[in-house]
Formats: C-alpha cells, sequence, structure tokens
C-alpha cells in the first residue's frame, strides 16, 4: 500500500501577465489551494488546452466570480485531499474533471461532483483531454440539441478537439454525421473516425453537397463554432424542426440573416457557454456522461484524439498550436506527469 505524498505549500503555476497572445503566458509560484466545502484537490498530471482559454489569454473571456485568475477548464489526476461534505471519493482515486480555472497547475481544487473516475485503459494525458469537450458537446448536441438516433448531424470544425470529440459521439449513438474541415487529409481523417462525409471548406460547397446528399431531408441538428457567414448557411440546410446550437463565433456574431426560413422550417436557433453555469448543473451533466458515454470509451468505441503535448511550463507553445493547424487535443503535462509515463 503506498502512502499519500505530501501536501506542499507552493507549486507551480501558469499566469496570464497581461493580455494577448502566447508569450503571455508565464509560470509563477503560488500556494496550493485548499479544497472548500464539497471540494476535492487534485494533484495535476494533465491538463487540457481549450478555446476558452485562449480569449481568457486575449482579455475576452474573463473567470466567473470566485474561480481562479488562472486559465485551464479541464485536469486529470489523483485525489489528494478531500474538503468538507465531498462526497464520493477518496484520497488516491484517478479522477478528470471540470473546473472553472486554474487548471494549468500541479494542483487544483475542483468540485466533487464536477469529478469523474479515469476511464480504464486512458492515461492521465488521454483522460485530461475528456472533461471540457465532452461536457460540451453533451450539454449542446444531445441535451439542448436533442439528437436522436437516425437524425442527421453536422459539426463545423471535425478535426478539431470538439469536432473530433462530436462525431464520435453522434455516431456511436446512431446518428448520420457530416462534417466541414480545412484539408483533405483532414476530412479523411474525419471519415475514419465515423463521419458519413467530410467537405474541404477550402474547396467544396458544403452546402451544396449536403443537398446533394439528403436531397429535401436536410440536418436535424447542427452544431457551429465558426459563425459568419456560416449562420446562414445553417439554415439553409437545416431539415424542419431542426436545431441549430452556436457555441464560438469564430468568423464573426454579427452578420445579416434572412430569418424567414427559422420561421417556415419552424427552426430552433440556440448556443450556451459551459463556463458560468452552476456546479449543480454540470454535475448533471457528469452523471450522464459517466452512464452513457464512459461504457463506450472503456470499450474503445470513442477516444480522446490527441493532437500532442507539451510541458506545463511551455504552455505559451501549446497556445501558439492551438491557434494554428492541429487535430484533437493539446495536452499540457506536469512533473507528475512527465514522471509517471517516462
Amino acid at each position: 500500500m503506498t502512502s499519500t505524498p505530501a501536501i506542499p505549500e507552493t507549486m507551480t503555476a501558469i499566469r496570464i501577465a497581461r493580455p494577448g497572445g502566447p508569450e503571455v503566458l508565464e509560470p509563477f509560484i503560488r500556494p496550493v489551494p485548499a479544497p472548500g466545502d464539497g471540494e476535492v484537490l487534485i494533484r495535476v498530471h494533465a491538463a487540457g488546452v481549450n478555446y476558452p482559454d485562449v480569449l481568457q489569454r486575449e482579455g475576452r473571456y474573463p473567470p466567473p466570480p470566485g474561480a481562479p485568475a488562472e486559465p485551464g477548464l479541464e485536469v486529470a489526476g489523483e485525489i489528494i485531499a478531500l474538503g468538507p461534505g465531498a462526497m464520493r471519493w477518496q484520497v488516491g482515486d484517478r479522477v478528470c474533471a471540470l473546473v472553472a480555472g486554474g487548471g494549468y497547475a500541479e494542483y487544483c481544487v475542483a468540485p466533487a461532483a464536477n469529478c469523474l473516475p479515469v476511464p480504464k485503459g486512458l492515461s492521465m494525458a488521454e483522460a485530461a483531454a475528456l472533461p471540457e469537450t465532452f461536457f460540451t458537446v453533451w450539454t449542446n448536441v444531445f441535451d439542448r440539441g436533442r439528437l436522436q438516433a437516425g437524425e442527421t448531424f453536422l459539426v463545423h470544425g471535425g478535426a478539431g478537439g470538439i469536432g473530433t470529440t462530436a462525431i464520435q459521439m453522434a455516431r456511436a449513438l446512431g446518428a448520420r454525421v457530416f462534417t466541414t474541415a480545412g484539408s483533405e487529409e483532414n476530412c479523411r481523417f474525419c471519415e475514419a473516425l465515423g463521419a458519413e462525409r467530410a467537405f474541404n471548406y477550402r474547396s467544396e460547397d458544403w452546402v451544396a453537397g449536403l443537398r446533394a446528399i439528403l436531397g429535401k431531408r436536410g440536418i436535424d441538428v447542427t452544431l457551429d463554432i465558426i459563425g459568419g457567414d456560416y449562420i446562414q448557411k445553417n439554415i439553409t440546410v437545416a431539415a424542419r424542426e431542426g436545431r441549430i446550437i452556436n457555441i464560438n463565433y469564430q468568423k464573426g456574431a454579427r452578420v445579416e440573416v434572412d430569418f424567414l426560413p427559422v420561421m417556415l422550417k419552424r427552426l430552433t436557433l440556440t448556443g450556451s457557454t459551459l463556463r458560468i453555469r452552476p456546479v449543480a448543473e454540470k454535475a448533471a451533466m457528469a452523471m450522464r456522461l459517466e452512464t452513457v458515454i464512459w461504457p463506450l470509451i472503456e470499450k474503445g468505441e470513442i477516444r480522446p484524439v490527441m493532437d500532442s503535448t507539451f510541458p506545463l511550463e511551455q504552455a505559451a507553445r501549446a497556445h501558439a498550436r492551438i491557434e494554428g493547424p492541429h487535430r484533437g487535443k493539446i495536452v499540457l503535462v506536469t512533473r507528475i506527469g512527465e514522471d509517471r509515463h517516462a
């Protein structure tokens, strides 16, 4: 039986020195946080890198009240301390967790209810790639979008972290999946993950392509991170009673739109953010993921697609990577994680 590692007084974390490019991310030493009521302290092995972290670094996505100022929305590691009222978990449990901030660090506090067990067969780095994207896809595609088996599903940016997750989850639960990506190589990769057809948005008219395949059938649920002119195009390809969910607007949120088809097709246009939602709402998502999706991960039917890993202290390089061409998830690994997986 191994003993529980001692908790140090300080740790290395990553802070945003000022709003700006990747270079503003810098390591610093700060006190190890203490878990509060209903929280656990995680000895972090790996932390996922996500677009909301980029927006926070640029000064466009401030942390919610009470959240750590440091970036990082998902971690994987071992629980090293329990706060009052922290249910279910024990010291030493291997978990991945969705957090409101502070994940880019060697230790991180997380709500106990927003933790999930590390799926069997996954490394800590792979587990750290799960929470932000899997919670996001579940709540938007299956809760808000109500995607059902047999329906058609379109996700833009299929080769990214959200896209690779959405393709696999929707296909595993019985939907017909379509996507867009920025190269022929990425399109074929998305199809290998389960997309029926991937369109190269740089060289193909994906609206015409979908119409050629589906005719008047249309797309039942669309998950869009692009915005801009895609907003009208999503409406154009939507089926009657279709649901369109925006979770980012990389090409802009202010556009001129013809809303007549929304009325005629009885469409639902919606969107959401995840970070500011209450712990209880995220806990409900965690329960559904553990029940429905975690068994599929452990069977190998769904897997996190990994692009690259970087040492925690090289968070700036990881952010430069996520802002350029990449495929799947980018993860920071702490010294603890490097030791574990050496």
